[in-house]
């Protein structure tokens, strides 16, 4: 077997969202797999931490500050970019955010923040690197979808909605770019320790209940994330497209 299909030497990885949690350690991994990375985030400190912290490791990393939320700051960020250091070869939309409520009384502004946040950053990124990706007729989007992308769990219905379109747009993102040495997929994690879970990982009797309904006993843990998002960034997945892969720990394939 030619283990080079998974080498990322000479590929150039934007992560969104990446100065914490589950873009951190996919920039960590995607480094120790031979990419540069480019963090991105909206707090330039906690990038520029993030950034040492992965630099002290020997990863070539840039910091790319922007709101993915703002259509035309993405795209004034990412051709500034790719006109001043080079092409970006590999996209992970990570950035996401989480809301609790019960439905009958969701606030509105926390549904529209959601929807900016989870999916029009999607299309808003995805779009601006996809212009470049497709004048040289190759590239990689991976969007970080969820298990909420196939279940739903009472209080988080309009998260569940927002990730269930961004499994959805990673389908059209396919449809429409293939053609163009293009491939797009997703990658939906199951229950991981991260910051957007911490109050779930600290409530003693949702961990319990986790622990009986995931067929592998356990939260999972956000390293374990990154041999999908290696295999989906690299020629490995050269006839991969539209393909949802859930990381979940058995948690969809079982009642």
């Amino acid at each position: 077997m030619n283990l080079d299909l998974f080498s990322l030497k000479a590929r150039r990885a934007l992560i969104t969202g990446s100065s914490q949690g589950i873009g951190f350690a996919l920039a960590k991994g995607l480094a120790a797999a031979g990419a540069e990375v480019v963090l991105n985030g909206r707090d330039e400190e906690k990038l520029r931490s993030a950034a040492e912290a992965l630099r002290a490791d020997g990863a070539t990393v840039h910091e790319l500050p922007f709101d993915v939320t703002d259509h035309a700051g993405v795209r004034e960020g990412i051709d500034a970019f790719e006109d001043r250091v080079g092409r970006i070869d590999i996209l992970v939309n990570n950035a996401g955010m989480q809301h609790r409520a019960p439905l009958e009384d969701f606030p509105p502004d926390a549904f529209e923040r959601l929807l900016q946040t989870n999916v029009s950053s999607v299309f808003h990124v995805g779009q601006a690197v996809a212009r470049h990706m497709i004048g040289r007729g190759a590239g990689k989007i991976i969007n970080i979808a969820s298990v909420q992308t196939a279940l739903a769990r009472p209080g988080i219905a309009p998260y569940t909605a927002t990730k269930g379109a961004v499994g959805n747009l990673t389908k059209g993102m396919a449809t429409d770019w293939a053609r163009h040495g293009l491939q797009c997929n997703a990658i939906a994690p199951g229950y991981f320790d991260t910051p957007l879970n911490a109050a779930l990982v600290a409530d003693p009797a949702f961990s319990a209940w986790l622990e009986k309904r995931t067929p592998a006993g356990r939260w999972g843990k956000v390293e374990e994330l990154v041999g999908a998002c290696i295999f989906l960034a690299s020629d490995a997945s050269s006839f991969v497209n539209g393909h949802v892969l859930y990381v979940d720990g058995g948690i969809t394939a079982s009642l």
